[in-house]
């Protein structure tokens, strides 16, 4: 019988290990052991990682790029508390490296962090969750994933909890959201306020100012601010501000006050509850200058407020802002100067200012050295001027319209726009404006139109055009190179620079010389432009490019097709015919240059005898071979009249640059048109009936021109054959007005136009459709009336205006 042996103890029934105490000197071994699935080696790589991640940022960057992130997101969601701990540690720790942090928004590990903020997890989990979510709540779309996935109220839930870190982690998270207005509508709905003003009494300034950067964006919304109201947050800033002990609060504290006093219903509240006199008194005694400036940056929001004006008006708000205009801080001047320019909105405000010497004190401050000083000075000036004389007079009597000149020169362009504005609403004052002239305001003004800034633009145009009010301002302006600048505004995008553009454009064209620079730097090309847009054109526009075209009338009349009785018609004039949008009018000059063509003959006037002051190659006018090309000038016409000075044939875009009597010497002598001349001199200035005079000088012109036509015989009037023989007799598509022998209706209404001028006769010229063209004569003798003159068919009729007679020779 086989004897069983003894059972051997040593022997265990399972292969396993007794514990090992595992050891790991690389943090890539480390990592691999997250992946553990026994929690005592989770535990303690987890604590590894962590004191390695916070031993600096390349540990943590260095653990990224050993894959630690990934097991670190699942092993905040184990089972075992530990090592959610220890997880949560690590990632919070790591998370607060911007790399570590973009590798986490793609690992979308949100989700699992709201989660494990619960209350029934531990602080230490709440804090290093917290602190995750306050990096990555800086990113666009992490703040949209936290906020649909429920985190603000769990967020804003922790903002009672006892942990400082807890507390100021959850703030940085709040505060990032609200940076979006969903984000800020859901933290009031979610009753965040109450928990907010609680943590001012926090012993932990950081806790303090975090509060107060929230409290300064949430107020923005009404409803915030209804709801902080009724939880007495007014009450409680107002202690902060009264604690010397806070000064370190005082200036958000103010910021917040102001968000809500910005708001006239609160306003009003806070008004009869005591708490503007309160704010008031903390304005005069205030514990440092930085505060009061704040407290004075706050009254000027309130401000913006017409209610809230008022009621600050009837707290004499004025007299404490005159007294911080000479406080011995640049601070709180500049604070001043900003409270008064929004108090400048009440007509009493603006006259108790005056009347406390607030304008001479704000004129003192435009000499300081501190930049922000003189900005709201200049705003404040700016603001008190406008539409008040008395406070005008008082600028100037303290001097200030030196100081505002010397101003142009600076480089902030709010200073600039300001001071050329008070400049503006001074030269109102024709004796205040001569001396803003007699310091060379023009002059300065120059640099400034070369701003880039639209505001400074449009406040130096609006200058210009309220200082050159007469020919030797205008003249100075154009002297200094004013123009160029001005005339490249009119490029400008902005249409509210362009429109002050056209006024200041229209001011300067009241002066020949300087409508005629205008011109040649391209200001009526750039005015067709403008006007040929709906959008851009406006009535100023129309009304600038007018002012031009008075001094250049044969564009006038090219682009406009007509002539008013104050458009005098002089030598250089020119009839080119109607140009279409956009197409440019040539100078008589670049006319005679061309070769004869099949066009429309250039009808020129010419009534100057030009034989005693210039040699001309042949003196017989009428010579087939002679055109403008072939006559030379051995010196220069003395003749000193206005009318030949003025620059009649400059081109739409005026890149032209040769002078009226240059041009004058390019044509030729019209001896047929000064005979007429003379003879209307003579025989129809005799007349003394108004109607005489006008039917004679018709009669006089139709028989120069052809004579009588039957209507029913016009086309064998044979006009286009006898122009086209002119043109080729002179080599030239410029024809000399007097040649023509047969004239249809634009010929004729275009001479007896001529002949009136030279005679001071009234008498406009009409451009009509298909070679029509007519005058209107306004006959005062008796009763008024208009009447188109006939000059084709029953020559010397006068047709009464607005008939069927005269609106048939229009449009036949």
């Amino acid at each position: 019988m086989v004897k069983k042996g003894k059972k051997d103890n040593a022997t265990p029934t399972k292969e396993t290990f007794d514990p090992l105490s595992v050891e790991g000197k690389t943090p890539a071994t480390v990592v691999l052991l997250l992946s553990s699935p026994e929690e005592d080696i989770l535990i303690k790589a987890c604590e590894a990682i962590y004191a390695f991640a916070d031993r600096g940022d390349e540990n943590k960057v260095s653990l990224m790029g050993l894959g630690a992130l990934e097991p670190l997101c699942q092993l905040i969601s184990h089972c075992n508390k530990l090592i959610r701990r220890h997880a949560f540690m690590t990632l919070g720790i790591m998370s607060t490296h911007a790399e570590v942090k973009n590798a986490l928004m793609k690992l979308n590990v949100i989700p699992s962090i709201i989660d494990k903020l619960s209350p029934q997890e531990e602080t230490v989990i709440h804090e290093f969750g917290t602190l995750c979510l306050a990096s990555l709540s800086v990113d666009l779309i992490s703040k949209a994933l936290i906020l649909d996935n429920n985190g603000l109220p769990p967020v804003i839930q922790l903002l009672s909890s006892p942990d400082p870190d807890v507390v100021k982690n959850s703030l940085e998270i709040i505060f990032n959201q609200i940076q979006d207005y969903p984000s800020r509508v859901v933290i009031h709905e979610l009753g965040a306020i109450p928990l907010l003003l609680a943590q001012l009494k926090s012993e932990f300034p950081v806790i303090q100012q975090l509060v107060l950067k929230i409290l300064q964006n949430i107020t923005m919304d009404k409803d915030t601010r209804t709801t902080f109201r009724e939880e007495h947050g007014f009450e409680i800033l107002i202690e902060v501000l009264k604690n010397p002990d806070l000064h370190d609060l005082h200036a958000g504290s103010l910021q917040v006050i102001a968000n809500c006093l910005n708001d006239c219903e609160c306003f009003q509240l806070i008004h009869k509850g005591g708490g503007l006199a309160q704010l008031m008194e903390f304005i005069l005694s205030p514990p440092l200058p930085e505060i009061q400036a704040n407290a004075v940056t706050c009254i000027a929001r309130v401000a913006q407020s017409s209610e809230n004006r008022n009621m600050l008006h009837e707290q004499n708000v004025e007299k404490v802002l005159v007294e911080l205009l000479s406080v011995n801080d640049d601070g709180v001047k500049a604070a001043a100067s900003q409270a008064v320019v929004e108090m400048s909105a009440n007509l009493a405000s603006k006259e108790i200012l005056r009347e406390l010497d607030g304008i001479s004190a704000l004129v003192q401050l435009l000499c300081s050295d501190a930049v922000t000083v003189k900005r709201e000075a200049s705003r404040a000036l700016s603001a008190l001027t406008y539409n008040n004389q008395l406070n005008v007079t008082a600028v100037y009597e303290a001097g200030g319209h030196e100081q505002l000149i010397q101003l142009l020169k600076e480089e902030c362009p709010v200073t600039v726009a300001c001071s050329a504005a008070t400049l503006s609403n001074m030269a109102v004052q024709d004796d205040i404006r001569y001396s803003i002239l007699f310091q060379n305001a023009l002059p300065a003004l120059v640099e400034p139109l070369k701003s880039t800034d639209t505001k400074v633009q449009i406040s130096t145009a609006v200058c210009v055009r309220a200082l050159a009010c007469d020919t030797a301002s205008r003249t100075e302006f154009k002297n200094a190179g004013g123009l160029t600048p001005l005339v490249n505004l009119l490029d400008s995008k902005y249409k509210e620079v362009q429109k002050t553009a056209c006024l200041a454009v229209e001011a300067c064209a009241s002066d020949e010389h300087s409508a005629v620079e205008m011109c040649v730097l391209g200001a009526l090309e750039k005015l067709q432009n403008i006007n040929q847009l709906e959008k851009q054109r406006t009535i100023l526009s129309e009304k600038a490019m007018t002012a031009l075209l008075n001094f250049n009338l044969p564009v006038k009349y090219s682009l406009m097709g007509i002539l008013s009785p104050t458009d005098h018609i002089t030598d250089g004039f020119y009839d080119a015919g109607k140009v279409v949008a956009g197409q440019r009018v040539l100078s008589l000059e670049e006319y005679y240059g061309q070769p004869v063509n099949q066009h429309r003959a250039i009808i020129v006037i010419n009534t100057a005898n030009q034989v005693a002051e210039e040699t001309v190659v042949c003196t017989e006018e009428k010579q087939p071979h002679l055109s403008g090309k072939d006559i030379s000038v051995k010196s220069e016409t003395p003749r000193k009249k206005k009318e030949e000075n003025k620059p009649k044939a400059k081109d739409l875009d005026h890149t032209v640059s040769q002078s009226p009597i240059e041009k004058h010497f390019m044509m030729l002598n019209d001896s047929e048109l000064q005979a007429l001349v003379q003879e209307a001199k003579e025989t129809v200035l005799e007349l003394h009936d108004e109607k005489e005079q006008y039917s004679a000088l018709a009669r006089m012109v139709s028989q120069a021109m052809g004579g009588e036509v039957d209507m029913e015989k016009m086309h064998t009037f044979e006009w286009t054959l006898h122009i086209s023989k002119l043109k080729f007799q002179l080599q030239s598509n410029v024809v000399p007005i007097g040649m023509i022998s047969k004239g249809t209706y634009y010929h004729r209404a275009l001479l007896f136009k001529c002949l009136a001028d030279c005679m001071g006769l009234s008498c406009s010229l009409v451009r009509g459709e298909y070679n029509r063209a007519w005058n209107e004569v306004l006959v005062l003798s008796g009763q008024a009336q208009r009447y188109i003159v006939d000059l084709m068919h029953n020559p010397g009729s006068l047709l009464k205006v607005n008939t069927p007679a005269a609106e048939h020779y229009q449009s036949i």
